[in-house]
């Protein structure tokens, strides 16, 4: 049996399961497997002192970040601090920043993110 590409696996099922998924599908180079883990609406707070909204956007975004074949790495996720269909996730970054990402559930169960600060701490 084939092993089913990072990029393309399914939306995370937990809040917690989408902190990962950013990083493993970045690092699998494959724009749309993390475009898919944002809302059509969604709001991502890069490049730096700028907001990207939607999805097409976001897509070019990570398809121009990506294009380098950069690695992400983490320090470690902190558990999701959920209310209702809304979370809070957030990852420390190993040179001691963070991000913080705000979750909602979808009505199929997923989780997807509506707004994406990956830079909280320089």
């Amino acid at each position: 049996m084939a092993t089913q590409n990072p990029s393309r696996r399914r939306s995370p099922k937990t809040s917690d399961g989408i902190s990962w998924s950013g990083p493993t599908r970045a690092n699998a180079g494959g724009v749309e497997g993390v475009v898919a883990l944002y809302e059509p609406g969604a709001v991502l707070a890069f490049p730096a002192g700028r907001l990207t909204a939607g999805q097409d956007e976001i897509r070019k975004v990570y398809a121009e970040l990506l294009a380098g074949k950069p690695s992400f790495s983490s320090a470690g996720q902190s558990p999701a601090i959920r209310n209702g269909d809304l979370a809070l996730t957030s990852t420390r970054l190993p040179g001691g920043g963070a991000t913080v990402e705000v979750a909602r559930r979808q009505p199929d169960g997923s989780w997807r993110w509506v707004i994406d600060q990956p830079a909280v701490l320089p």
